[in-house]
């Protein structure tokens, strides 16, 4: 059987058709793939929602999706500032958004986020290694930051003046969430005698090295990273069971920050992710109180920051 010149030409144009078709295929394969490897998301936010879960969740997700997660620290306001203006994809939070207290619209600056409660933190007490002190009371904490404290001694510790560690700012998350679960007033102003930092991981620095006689507040995520003493609160220990049970009085949630116009599907995967029984199981596994496994403490979370917010101390 003999094959005419037209039958080879279309057999020969057939095989070219294919295997055009197959390299189309392979390179579209491989640039979704590429796609999928090097798509990334960008975050900002506090050190403390860095610390307590964000790193291994961000790379979990990128093992388990090819998503990677960009993660910068710059604080709380940072976080909420740069979603609500969509220079950054997330944020983490440590703080909610600032609210006008006499009309209760939000901050100018804050305005279209989305403060999805995650995981529960705690304020605990941080000072040297060598401090013989052990344990704190809340009215004790409010006598130092209002300088009616100003010697260890008085708190049952050696001779030697308290050098206070205090956050910069009112808005900060640790600033403003001291004033809110210890004095439940957001306007609450410190001892002029304090040492004032411009975030968290310096004041826990400050404890871990060179000061002997140093007090702070920060979050007890970070907290358990560093070379430092945390001080249990009215005999309680911030550990896991304590704070997940409400019976460390100084919790407060971590937030998720999305954009509320956002319909990226990867933001929404990552916040379903964060959310499932396998980012909880993340979070319990660094120590952190998912926010499901503890939902309970949140409606005495939002009464005390109600009072804050009034400006009524409460107890």
């Amino acid at each position: 059987m003999t094959t005419s010149k037209w039958g080879t030409a279309r057999s020969v144009f057939a095989l070219a058709t294919v295997s055009l078709l197959t390299a189309a295929g392979l390179f579209f394969a491989a640039a979704h793939q590429a796609y999928a490897v090097t798509k990334t998301l960008t975050w900002a936010g506090c050190g403390i929602s860095k610390k307590a879960f964000m790193t291994e969740m961000a790379a979990a997700f990128e093992k388990k999706t090819g998503i990677k997660i960009e993660l910068k620290g710059g604080g709380a306001t940072r976080g909420i500032r740069e979603v609500a203006d969509s220079s950054r994809d997330l944020g983490g939070s440590c703080r909610h958004t600032l609210e006008n207290p006499l009309t209760m619209a939000p901050h100018p600056e804050e305005r279209r986020v989305r403060m999805d409660p995650v995981a529960w933190d705690a304020l605990v007490v941080v000072v040297h290694n060598d401090n013989p002190v052990s344990d704190i009371t809340l009215e004790q904490i409010r006598q130092v930051y209002t300088g009616k404290i100003t010697n260890w001694k008085q708190l049952g510790g050696r001779n030697a003046k308290i050098d206070l560690y205090v956050r910069k700012g009112k808005i900060s998350g640790v600033g403003r969430t001291v004033r809110e679960l210890i004095f439940a007033n957001y306007d609450q102003e410190f001892t002029d005698r304090a040492l004032v930092v411009k975030s968290s991981g310096p004041l826990e620095k400050a404890m871990a090295k060179d000061a002997i006689n140093g007090m702070g507040i920060t979050g007890v995520s970070s907290a358990r990273k560093r070379t430092v003493k945390i001080l249990s609160l009215q005999g309680k220990e911030p550990s896991y069971e304590n704070i997940k049970s409400g019976d460390y009085l100084l919790y407060r949630p971590l937030f998720l920050v999305t954009h509320l116009q956002n319909t990226d599907p990867e933001i929404w995967a990552f916040s379903n992710f964060v959310h499932s029984e396998e980012g909880r199981e993340i979070m319990r596994k660094v120590g952190t109180v998912p926010y499901e496994d503890a939902i309970g403490l949140w409606m005495k979370y939002l009464s005390q920051a109600r009072k804050a917010q009034d400006g009524t101390l409460g107890e």
